[in-house]
């Protein structure tokens, strides 16, 4: 499977997809318009080894929420993606059995190279 989950209104998506240029075989998931399922969170966890490392703790409602203050379980990160979003680290990309998490530069480089070999 080859498949980007991004949000359309970020920025930070919209720049590095313009810079992947992914081919036409890659599926594209507007996580705003068309929501995770938990089949593809579940998924998504077990290439990446937790729901933690899929979740984003620069978002909004994180800070909003006060979700700092609490110790998370991965049960909570999970129902926290489900039910928001913005809490998935953006963008995920999976390429066959591998998965690229988050934007930094090192994961974005290593994605980019995947996508073009």
């Amino acid at each position: 499977m080859k498949k980007i989950f991004y949000l359309s209104t970020c920025d930070t998506c919209q720049r590095i997809l313009k810079e992947l240029e992914p081919p036409s075989d890659f599926k594209l998931q507007d996580i705003k318009t068309e929501t995770i399922t938990p089949e593809q969170l579940e998924n998504m966890a077990n290439l990446s080894g937790s729901y933690e490392s899929l979740f984003s703790k620069r978002a909004r409602l994180y800070k909003e929420r006060n979700l700092k203050e609490r110790n998370l379980t991965e049960d909570d990160f999970k129902t926290l993606i489900l039910e928001h979003y913005t809490f998935l680290k953006r963008p995920v990309i999976l390429i066959d059995d591998l998965i690229f998490v988050g934007n930094s530069k090192a994961v974005v480089a290593e994605a980019k190279e995947k996508i073009n070999s």
